[in-house]
Formats: C-alpha cells, sequence, structure tokens
C-alpha cells in the first residue's frame, strides 16, 4: 500500500516531482564538478606553475654553508662543485615522477674583448639527452626551464660549442646582434663565439652570456663539474609536518617521517635529492615554492566555496518547491492523518517521494557535472580532469543532506496541518 501511494504521489505530482529533480540535478552536477577538478586541480595548477620555473636550487654542501652563515659566498673561499655525471641521480628518487625539469649551470668570470667591464659567463643544457641510471632516457634543460625568455634569433643546442647567447642589456650595451663574431675571454683563455640568439628575460640574466655547458668547462678548465642545479618539481603545499622536518628531519618520529618521506612535500623531494648527489643541498626557493602552496589553497578554496554555494541554493529550491507540493497535497494529508495516520509515518512517505527523485535527480547531475569537469579542464588546463571515484560517496552524502534540510520546512508545515482544519478548506 505504502510504494503504491509513493508511486501515485510521483506520477500524480509529475510537473513538481520534475522541478525537484532538475533543482537537486543542477546541484549534483556542480558539486561533482568542482570536487572533481578540486581534487585534480594540484597536479594541473602545480604544472602550469612549473611554466614560470625552477623550484628547487642544488648546491654544494660548503656553498650552502657559507650562505647560510654569511648570506653570500665567503670571499676568496674555494669554489665547490657539483659532480656532472650524478645528476641523472635526480630521476631516481622515491619522487621522480614529479621531476619535471632540471638544468645544471657552470658559472665563470669572462670579459668581452675591448671591455674592461666583467660579465658573467654561464654554461648550461639547452636540451640534453640524458641516458637515466634506471634505463629511461630524458631530454632536459634550459629550454624548457626557461621557455617565457623572447628570444631573437635561435636557441642554442648542446651541439653548438662555437655559439653563444647573448643577454639583451648586454647585447645592447656593445651593440652585439645575432651573427656577430664575439671574442670572451676567461683568466685561462680566449674564445670567439658566434651570437645565435639574444634573450630577454627580465632580470638580471640580461647581462649575461649562455653558452653549452661543455663550452663553459672548456673556458673555466673544470671538466666535468657543475656550480648548481635548478630543479623544477611538482610538490604538495607545506603544512606544520614539513615545516617540522625542513628545520630537523632527525626531530620526526618514524611514523611522521615515514610520512613525510612519502609525500611531495618540497622538503621531502630537496631531502632525497640531497641524498643521491654527493656533499649537497638541495634548498625549495621559498618564493616559488610558497607561491604556488598559496595559489593552489585558494584554487581549492575558491571550488569548495562554489560547491557550498550551490549546495545551499539547491537547498533552497527544493524547501520552496516541497513546501508548495505539500500544501497542495494538504487535503490528501488531512485525510490521511484523519484516518488514523501517525505524523511519522506521513512524513516518511513525503521523504521517500523526495528521495526518489532526488536519485534520479543526482544520478543525472553526477553525469553532467562529468561533462563539466573535462569542459573546465581543457578550458582552464588544456588537459583532461581525472575522473575521482571518491566523488560519487561524497556527492551522494552532500545531496542526501540538502535534501534534509529542505524538506524540513515542509515537514514542519505537515506537522502543523490539523485534519479538520484542512478537510474543511480552511
Amino acid at each position: 500500500m505504502f510504494w503504491r501511494m509513493v508511486k501515485g504521489a510521483l506520477f500524480r505530482q509529475k510537473g513538481k516531482m520534475l522541478m525537484i529533480a532538475v533543482t537537486i540535478a543542477l546541484g549534483a552536477s556542480l558539486a561533482t564538478a568542482m570536487l572533481n577538478v578540486m581534487l585534480d586541480v594540484g597536479d594541473k595548477v602545480n604544472q602550469e606553475l612549473k611554466t614560470y620555473g625552477a623550484n628547487i636550487n642544488v648546491v654544494p654542501k660548503e656553498t650552502a654553508l657559507l650562505d647560510d652563515l654569511y648570506g653570500v659566498g665567503e670571499a676568496g673561499a674555494p669554489i665547490k662543485y657539483l659532480k656532472e655525471s650524478e645528476l641523472g641521480n635526480i630521476k631516481t628518487i622515491f619522487w621522480a615522477f614529479n621531476i619535471v625539469d632540471f638544468a645544471p649551470y657552470l658559472e665563470t668570470n669572462a670579459r668581452l674583448k675591448l671591455s674592461d667591464n666583467e660579465i658573467k659567463l654561464v654554461g648550461t643544457w639547452f636540451n640534453h639527452h640524458l641516458d637515466l641510471p634506471t634505463g629511461e632516457a630524458l631530454n632536459t634543460g634550459a629550454i624548457n626551464m626557461k621557455n617565457w625568455w623572447d628570444v631573437s634569433g635561435d636557441w642554442l643546442s648542446d651541439d653548438d660549442a662555437g655559439y653563444a647567447m647573448i643577454g639583451s642589456l648586454l647585447a645592447a650595451q656593445n651593440n652585439i646582434s645575432v651573427d656577430d663574431v664575439v671574442l670572451i675571454e676567461t683568466p685561462t683563455r680566449a674564445k670567439e663565439l658566434t651570437v645565435k640568439g639574444i634573450f630577454n628575460s627580465g632580470s638580471d640574466e640580461d647581462e649575461q652570456i649562455y653558452v653549452t655547458l661543455a663550452t663553459a668547462q672548456d673556458l673555466s678548465g673544470q671538466a666535468g663539474v657543475v656550480n648548481r642545479v635548478e630543479v623544477s618539481a611538482l610538490t604538495t603545499p607545506d603544512n606544520e609536518l614539513s615545516r617540522r622536518a625542513a628545520q630537523n628531519p632527525k626531530s620526526l618520529s618514524i611514523k611522521e617521517w615515514e610520512t613525510w618521506y612519502c609525500t611531495a612535500y618540497v622538503s621531502a623531494i630537496c631531502y632525497q635529492i640531497s641524498e643521491v648527489i654527493t656533499d649537497s643541498v638541495a634548498k625549495p626557493i621559498r618564493q616559488v615554492a610558497e607561491s604556488e602552496g598559496e595559489i593552489l589553497n585558494k584554487t581549492q578554496l575558491l571550488m569548495l566555496l562554489i560547491t557550498i554555494l550551490s549546495l545551499v541554493g539547491s537547498a533552497l529550491g527544493i524547501s520552496n518547491l516541497v513546501t508548495a507540493n505539500v500544501m497542495e497535497r494538504s487535503r490528501e494529508i488531512g485525510l490521511l492523518k484523519a484516518i488514523g495516520a501517525d505524523n511519522a509515518p506521513v512524513s516518511f512517505l513525503i521523504l521517500t517521494e523526495i528521495f526518489i527523485t532526488g536519485i534520479v535527480g543526482g544520478v543525472g547531475g553526477y553525469f553532467m557535472g562529468l561533462g563539466f569537469a573535462q569542459i573546465i579542464g581543457q578550458s582552464v588546463f588544456g588537459a583532461a580532469i581525472n575522473i575521482k571515484p571518491m566523488v560519487i560517496p561524497l556527492v551522494a552524502v552532500l545531496l542526501s543532506i540538502v535534501i534534509l534540510v529542505g524538506s524540513i520546512p515542509s515537514i514542519r508545515l505537515l506537522l502543523s496541518l490539523r485534519p479538520a482544519e484542512v478537510l474543511h478548506g480552511r
């Protein structure tokens, strides 16, 4: 009898139930889209931010110590280096797949012929093919790490031993153009290089000369070494655990250490890089790392607020529609009460009707939300959003709460109905 009444009510109130289903579907679609994007947005935002440079700097241990003590390297101190042969080890750490790119740098002082001003000559990989210890292969270097540079002419390749790239300020000061030949003098030797490109980076690099790493090693007389390595890694925003670990990993308990080490915190990735590069210290570039975490947190908060507001809107819509439905059916409800039905079974009848309608609307809204998520992913990030199975129970619980909250005013109205009054048209 109960289910016959439910079926009859659903078919008699097709218009109202359709409106309730549409309201629930809209709330479910927005919640589904926002939750899927929010749970997947971390990697997407980090990937976008990685196009703007490195967030980890790897330097020799003694250089890092002097920098910590004095703020800059001590004058006259011997220059320390990292081994070029060990750089592939960066892609063997626990979080190897989070290492997007890296580029080594060897810096030396130099002069242009007929100029007394000392300039910085920087050697690096540009698009270096690297065979990894794991058997994999990787192409990495400055072209990926510095892709915001505005280059007039062409980028160097790692085979361009007789070529250089000149910063725009340095080129302007010395009237240097693309295809000019410049004589570079270092304390150990001199070499003529053809200018293949002039770059504008918008930083101090515009007063520097960039050459291949092999050329810089040759001019400085330092074979097989680099001064530092810039690493671009996908990271998880810092929390209290990661900040404690950054100060002193040994202060963590065994369980905390395992959690920290197996989470892609920037401090954990730095620690793991230091483990595989001899006598090195990997430090996060704090301005970049903290900005990434802040942007990610604000993006996720915005999506959470949109989800909450959409569900609040759905609850208000359901409240109005269900209340109107109860008012239209007041005579029916009064008759049920008059023949002995208690408030609880009548309330359960109304809620059952709403929940059945909610299931239909929720299923339709979920699949609509998946489509919205992909539209957001392609429009904003240029990539598909990964569907998260955990969103299904989350949306189900949220919609159940919304339906219950939205039904409260109508249930209160139902409880206040008096059979004698409604049956006499009052």
